[in-house]
């Protein structure tokens, strides 16, 4: 493998000079990835154990994707919509059929996805509700992550998101995530247009609601006229064992947010799946987006779903998120610096017991980075684990014994 033109130093030092401050990643710097690996400029081999997010749920350049990629870019890549094009229909019949929806509103970034559903939900409480004019509301669960736009950043309750961004978006209502109780009180508000909600929080550490959460949290919004809306970005597309999140408990909400790997990390690819009678409350002119619903990104889409269908990822997912589970387990009870692990599918986390320095969770990352896994703490002291859907099980025990030799060294 030919090593890249510029170096680790060199290409940490420009990003740092003349880029915005607004990341903290770790000093790799990558210049290529297949499947479950990704190299750096130096020609290292690292398992990829973030997956961009679940963007590369399908693994890294997949052949089938990129192939369908290229086919598209060679004949048209961007029209807007104020032209129909040759491949946005074909696209509209095949996702909506493939999730169960009447209509999709295409879109490019999960958080224009959270947006367009916001929209959505309200223009729905006005025109089909009858929520008095501005009036509605839209509960969204503590310590939820769609994003960084305005309207998102008003939803979160991380000060380091929020702090300085103020004013913030009127019409909000927190609640604790996992508390039906709260949520009963705060549905008692007849101006409650929606409950907008990830059905596992990824960034806040892979956190998991009790088993029949999602269930109940629907059928107690379906009693109060409320819009379930579930943030399906990250949890989406296979990554927790199912196709959907909410397929664990049977639940189809009434506005699903996708994006991520719905384009397998090829572009930026997002949509909004609802039926009739709330997707077309959205008239010509009241929303809507440049590049959303482009023919590169409907061809991309099409072939990212397809693969997820042809190669069975959602039942892979499940099975060797079993076996990692019950490695982490293990490796919990030889010491004290791990205390839990959670998750579904290939979405999981393990807890660190870090209550002196802060830094371990880091350290143990920087860790595994030399031993070739890479992955990334978030809140501190919990290592988020969500390798490509395509991991083998040889794969999966060759980096669990990197995480627990990285776990014991550190």
């Amino acid at each position: 493998m030919l090593q890249s033109v510029i170096s680790t130093q060199e290409a940490i030092a420009l990003e740092e000079k003349y880029n915005a401050h607004n990341y903290h990643p770790l000093p790799v710097v990558l210049s290529r990835g297949e499947g479950v690996c990704v190299w750096d400029v130096d020609g290292k081999r690292y398992f990829d154990f973030l997956s961009a997010y679940s963007a590369v749920n399908q693994g890294h350049c997949h052949p089938r994707i990129i192939n369908a990629l290229i086919e598209q870019a060679q004949k048209l890549t961007l029209t807007s919509r104020a032209f129909y094009n040759d491949r946005l229909g074909e696209y509209a019949e095949f996702v909506t059929q493939y999730f169960g929806y009447d209509r999709v509103l295409p879109m490019n970034t999960g958080v224009e996805g959270g947006e367009t559903a916001l929209k959505l939900c309200r223009k729905w409480a006005y025109q089909v509700k009858g929520v008095p004019t501005n009036q509605a509301k839209i509960i969204f669960a503590r310590n939820n992550f769609w994003g960084r736009t305005l309207a998102a950043v008003s939803a979160s309750t991380d000060d380091n998101a929020k702090n300085d961004f103020g004013p913030y978006m009127p019409g909000y209502e927190i609640i604790d995530y996992n508390d039906l109780t709260a949520l009963a009180t705060a549905l008692e508000d007849k101006n409650v247009a929606g409950f907008m909600l990830e059905p596992i929080q990824g960034e806040a550490g892979v956190v998991v609601p009790d088993e029949g959460y999602l269930r109940k949290a629907y059928e107690m919004c379906k009693a109060k006229n409320v819009l379930f809306i579930a943030d399906e970005v990250q949890t989406g597309i296979a990554r927790t064992g199912k196709l959907l999140a909410c397929d664990h408990e049977s639940v189809k909400p009434d506005i699903l947010i996708l994006g991520k790997a719905l384009s397998g990390g090829v572009m930026p690819v997002s949509a909004v799946l609802a039926n009739d009678e709330i997707m077309l409350c959205i008239k010509p002119g009241q929303h809507g987006s440049t590049f959303g619903g482009n023919p590169l990104a409907c061809a991309v889409a099409t072939a990212a779903l397809n693969v997820v269908r042809d190669e069975n990822l959602p039942e892979n997912a499940e099975k060797m998120g079993v076996v990692f589970r019950d490695r982490m387990t293990k490796l919990i009870a030889k010491t004290d610096k791990a205390v839990l692990v959670r998750g579904k599918g290939l979405l999981n986390a393990l807890v660190i017991n870090d209550t002196e320095t802060g830094d371990l969770a880091w350290n143990i990352c920087m860790k595994m980075s030399e031993n070739g896994l890479l992955a990334k703490p978030t809140h501190g002291n919990i290592i988020r684990f969500a390798p490509p859907l395509v991991i083998t099980e040889a794969q999966v025990h060759e980096c669990c014994d990197i995480i627990e030799h990285s776990v014991m060294a550190v």
